[in-house]
């Protein structure tokens, strides 16, 4: 009888798994038909994610000075002020100088294009000695280069320049921000209508594991970001690397990334510091090296700690997975979902074992 039961449970589990496989194949194959609908949908909800993001984000520091004896209206007041205010500098300083860094960078693209040809072509002459199959490939691989590079930097100069829709993302995330602060108990008990009584105490838990891990992992990687963006920038300004605060900004980014993002940071660096000098990638790869040692040694276990308990193997699944369906943006975003499905997974598995 126990036998059974464990042959039942076993395909039930591969019948599940293979439900979930199909269900994910189909989605990649069908994702050209539903591709124009699911971009609308995103552009229309993306104000309301973002700003439910920064409203869960700030909500805790209000909550602690709230009993500190501090009235809530007046802490989301301070709270609101501060945290714009502050973004609003940063933009006012950085965006103009971000835009002139990219048109230049785009001015200059045929120009360090036709040095890189020269380069290969080098390369090339230096590597005769090699099938011509091989050298076939090199072609294709720095026509491919070139044209993802034209190609993404044009996509991200039309994207910074588009005022209209940069000016409603200005304007209607802050106001939506102070309504999630101010009704934040109020959207709770809100959704909390729709879950039965009885699964009340297990959806708090599970909201609680939840908020534990995801919004620990979310804020220190903001913090540990943030960092990395300041320091390369200090170091690649002192450097004069060229477009040392766009590479600062890339660098910070993709630093969310595990283990692919520090070297998918340092490949427009490199390239850069390429156009100057050997000498000039030399410490660049230096000050980049030097950067991660730190982050990786000093900052990421002490400020992301251990809100990130999933084995390598899963993380780097889920990295390639989200790369595949939505480039650099699905490979930010795998590990937060995968935090989210393992407690998600965890909490289940613990119901399961209690009853």
């Amino acid at each position: 009888m126990l036998q059974n039961k464990k042959v039942l449970r076993l395909i039930y589990i591969l019948m599940i798994g293979i439900v979930a496989c199909l269900f994910i194949f189909l989605l990649v194959k069908l994702f050209p038909f539903y591709k124009v609908l699911m971009s609308f949908l995103l552009r229309l909800s993306a104000p309301f994610f973002i700003a439910a993001l920064i409203a869960y984000l700030l909500y805790p520091i209000i909550e602690t000075l709230h009993k500190h004896h501090i009235h809530k209206g007046l802490a989301i007041l301070l709270i609101y002020v501060l945290f714009f205010g502050g973004v609003s500098y940063v933009i006012y300083r950085v965006y103009p100088a971000v835009i002139h860094q990219l048109k230049d960078l785009n001015e200059h693209l045929p120009q360090f294009i036709q040095m890189y040809e020269e380069l290969i072509y080098a390369l090339y002459e230096s590597t005769s000695f090699l099938p011509e199959a091989v050298h076939d490939q090199f072609d294709q691989i720095i026509t491919r280069i070139e044209s993802s590079l034209e190609k993404t930097l044009g996509k991200l100069l039309s994207w910074l320049t588009k005022i209209f829709d940069l000016l409603v993302l200005i304007t209607v995330i802050p106001v939506l921000v102070f309504y999630f602060l101010k009704d934040y108990a109020k959207i709770k008990s809100y959704f909390k209508q729709f879950i039965p009584e009885k699964y009340h105490h297990h959806v708090r838990l599970l909201a609680q594991a939840i908020d534990k891990n995801f919004g620990n992992y979310i804020r220190g990687q903001l913090i540990v970001s943030s960092f990395v963006s300041l320091a390369t920038f200090i170091a690649f300004h002192f450097l004069n690397v060229k477009y040392s605060l766009l590479l600062a900004i890339i660098m910070g980014l993709t630093n969310i990334i595990p283990y692919f993002g520090p070297i998918i940071g340092a490949v427009p660096a490199v390239a850069i510091a390429l156009t100057t000098s050997v000498n000039l990638v030399i410490f660049v790869l230096i000050a980049i090296f030097g950067v991660q040692l730190i982050e990786s040694n000093l900052l990421s276990p002490y400020i992301v700690g251990k809100s990130v308990n999933i084995h390598p193997i899963a993380i780097i699944f889920a990295l390639l997975f989200g790369g595949q369906l939505s480039g650099v943006l699905g490979m930010i975003l795998a590990v937060p979902l995968l935090v989210i499905l393992k407690v998600v997974m965890s909490h289940i598995l613990m119901m399961r074992r209690k009853y």
